[in-house]
């Protein structure tokens, strides 16, 4: 099952094996500087948008993969039957929109996220060389 953490400074998607095969990638990796919104939908088919470019969708059941819309790509990695999933609306530099992965505890997930971006913001900037 796919997952959200912080690493450092970066947010991480991580995929299980069979997600890596099915989303015909490993998780990415972006930097938490980007991220400009963390919300929890309850209702699974809302993040997507777009159509699938690389992944795989099994309707009403499962989506993993990268999905292109007129603005941009997002990353899913989606399942229908948790039904909350953890949306993350994100900026440049990130190669994504938005990042939307289901989770059973997706209020702490999104709780956890939100802590790291606020301790990120209270950080001092690192000096310019």
């Amino acid at each position: 099952m796919a997952r959200l953490y912080v690493d450092g400074d970066q947010l991480v998607v991580h995929l299980s094996w069979w997600e890596k095969v099915a989303a015909r990638r490993k998780g990415p990796r972006v930097p938490l500087a980007a991220v400009a919104d963390v919300a929890v939908v309850t209702d699974w088919w809302r993040p997507l948008r777009g159509r699938r470019i690389r992944g795989t969708l099994v309707p009403s059941v499962r989506c993993v993969g990268t999905w292109r819309h007129v603005t941009g790509q997002d990353f899913v990695a989606i399942r229908a039957r948790d039904l909350r999933v953890v949306r993350v609306e994100l900026r440049p530099p990130s190669p994504y929109d938005r990042i939307s992965v289901s989770d059973p505890g997706a209020d702490e997930t999104a709780a956890a996220l939100r802590s790291a971006l606020t301790a990120l913001a209270g950080r001092p900037a690192a000096p310019r060389a």
